[in-house]
């Protein structure tokens, strides 16, 4: 089930659609509409691919602002699937925000629009861009002839008009229920992440069982994070597919810059990142910098080695020696081989979420914990150092998620054995698929007087 399809039938919050042709300014509208940078945006036609879901807040009222990317009805090849997924944004939302270019007036792909928009019943909301001053007031109102009453002048770029288009688009969306659910209480929030065509999208669509995502064997087809609900083995899941993380967000330029801004925000608004590898080429370091990303921000992980069908006797056997060498640190993280364009294994994924997940909320009782490290302390000593031999004299769990712990100890444990110690509460209590992080304070010897 999408998300836009769970908001219309039922769901708490109103669903607008942002939709015209492309390079009319729907992006730069829809961030001055947030009230925040959200939206990739650049003086390229295109730049949006899928259509992209935000939370939206005016004047008190709740509503969803869907992104889309650049509607040509005449498209072909990717722009017909970009137009087709906003078809598909169309038919699911409350409401539609048409937006058109004031300065250059009505072409034959607007009135085409109008034609979709029209067949689809829903309320539409003529929004005409670029108006910066009363000359582009009156070009604006050359676009009555599109016949859907009245446009709306606005400058996305500078916020002229935006706060009185929002009042009219509360007066075409429906009511939110007054009830307010904690985020927190919502779906498990996954992040698909990794190079670009390692096959993110294409696993979003195979697990949503929908062409749900722009997928194309060009590399870099995503560029916002896409938000999807899925259900999967009777469990909504909240999957955020994100662009591929170029090498260095500094080599990157223009939505590519902002894009790699974006992923990084879904790694850490996620529980969970699902790292996909395309297994049929050597394991890289843009590859493991992406899992040391997920690592250092203390998400859960699942490694995907995708593109399983490609992989023969020869590459799986330098495989497993790659794997053994490079991701000894995260030997932790459960790996799953996957062919997502074919759906092979693909049913594996929600396992290993499930089983990373329980890892980064596992909790040890302190007394347990203590007995634990009693008995490691008696049986593997600190090595002394300088003629000093630090002590762990106790320890607690400062919080899950991920499994923080807090030693107390007699002077300053060496990496080493913080390490040892790290392997020993996998050994004891699991923590399969999570980072663990260990401080320690060293307790103050008291002067004598």
């Amino acid at each position: 089930m999408s998300e836009l399809e769970g908001q219309e039938t039922g769901g708490r919050v109103p669903v607008l659609a942002v939709v015209g042709r492309p390079n009319v300014g729907k992006s730069t509208l829809v961030n001055r509409i947030l009230g925040r940078r959200e939206a990739v945006v650049q003086d390229v036609p295109g730049v949006t691919r899928d259509r992209v879901a935000y939370d939206a807040l005016w004047n008190g009222r709740q509503f969803t602002v869907v992104d889309t990317g650049g509607w040509d009805p005449d498209a072909r090849g990717m722009a017909e699937r970009i137009a087709a997924q906003a078809e598909v944004a169309v038919s699911a939302a409350d409401a539609v925000l048409f937006v058109v270019d004031a300065n250059v007036g009505i072409t034959d792909a607007d009135s085409e629009v109008v034609k979709v928009l029209r067949r689809s019943g829903k309320p539409v909301v003529l929004a005409a861009n670029k108006v910066d001053d009363e000359r582009g007031e009156l070009e604006a109102a050359a676009l009555w002839n599109l016949g859907l009453g009245e446009p709306f002048p606005v400058s996305a770029l500078h916020g002229r008009g935006s706060g009185d288009l929002l009042d009219i688009i509360l007066d075409v969306l429906p009511e939110a229920p007054e009830e307010d659910i904690d985020a927190d209480e919502g779906p498990h929030r996954v992040a698909l992440v990794g190079k670009p065509n390692a096959g993110k999208s294409s696993l979003l669509n195979k697990l949503a069982g929908s062409e749900r995502a722009v997928v194309d064997s060009v590399a870099g087809t995503t560029v916002d994070p896409v938000d999807e609900l899925v259900e999967l083995g009777d469990e909504i899941w909240r999957f955020i597919d994100t662009a591929g993380i170029r090498r260095r967000v500094k080599e990157a330029s223009g939505h590519e810059y902002y894009a790699s801004l974006r992923t990084a925000s879904a790694i850490e608004r996620a529980e969970v990142a699902v790292v996909v590898l395309d297994s049929s080429a050597p394991i890289s370091e843009q590859d493991l910098r992406i899992i040391r990303q997920v690592e250092e921000a203390g998400r859960a992980l699942v490694i995907a080695f995708n593109k399983w069908d490609l992989v023969d006797e020869e590459r799986r056997y330098y495989l497993e020696r790659e794997i053994t060498r490079e991701l000894v640190q995260v030997a932790w993280a459960p790996r799953i081989n996957i062919t997502a364009l074919t759906g092979w294994h693909v049913d594996r994924v929600v396992r290993a979420l499930n089983v990373a997940l329980d890892g980064w909320y596992t909790r040890v009782p302190t007394g347990l914990l203590n007995s634990f490290l009693g008995r490691l302390v008696a049986e593997h000593p600190h090595p002394v150092r300088g003629g000093k031999q630090p002590k762990i004299l106790f320890g607690t769990q400062a919080q899950v998620a991920p499994p923080t712990f807090v030693l107390f100890t007699s002077g300053k444990l060496e990496d080493q054995y913080l390490r040892f110690v790290e392997r020993r509460l996998r050994e004891d209590f699991g923590f399969e698929g999570s980072p663990i992080h260990i401080q320690q304070r060293v307790r103050e010897k008291r002067k004598r007087r």
